[in-house]
């Protein structure tokens, strides 16, 4: 990725990891599309091209963002969908232009109907409603982790995953669960 940002936090369902372009929401958050350009490699990663970002689009992108994160936890903690974060996904979903495609692989692709940010936000919204209304094959969980809390849609076979990324959120908290035990066990001796 691009010196002088925070990596990208990448994973397969397209929605849950847009809203985690905004990590550890609980703990010292970290924001990964700080400025336009970094919303057009991220949208480049899941190859959604775009020409050009603003400012306000970044704005919009954000807006969408929480927006997802608002409703997936509430749909993962099986409460009511906020009226305001709906709407903004609906809206998003609506007002841009897109279309599956089927790749010579046999890939779904998307195909923007013009380069412009909006476009590629409709694909996202559209994900979204997919994955919070129950359209696809898996469960909206959130991360165990206290400082993260990222919404996640799990495809594990049980249903039963904890963390919204093992490298990262799982791996931290192991190792404080192993440091936490080793003090334990050096203060009995």
């Amino acid at each position: 990725m691009r010196a002088g940002f925070p990596d990208f936090r990448l994973g397969n369902v397209l929605a849950t990891s847009f809203t985690g372009t905004l990590s550890e929401r609980f703990g010292d958050s970290v924001e990964r599309i700080p400025v336009p350009r970094r919303l057009i490699d991220w949208l480049a990663v899941y190859g959604l091209t775009v020409d050009s970002c603003t400012p306000e689009q970044l704005d919009l992108a954000r807006e969408l963002r929480e927006s997802i994160h608002a409703a997936a936890t509430a749909a993962a903690l099986r409460e009511a969908l906020p009226a305001a974060a709906v709407e903004v996904i609906d809206d998003r979903s609506i007002e841009g232009r897109a279309a599956a495609v089927l790749t010579p692989e046999g890939e779904r692709r998307w195909r923007l109907g013009s380069s412009s940010v909006e476009d590629a936000l409709a694909v996202i919204a559209a994900d979204a409603v997919d994955v919070i209304s129950g359209e696809r094959d898996g469960k909206l969980a959130l991360c165990a982790s206290p400082t993260c809390r990222a919404a996640f849609f799990d495809t594990s076979q049980s249903r039963t995953r904890k963390w919204c990324d093992m490298n990262t959120c799982g791996n931290r908290q192991k190792k404080a669960r192993f440091n936490a035990g080793r003090s334990r066990n050096e203060g009995t001796r």
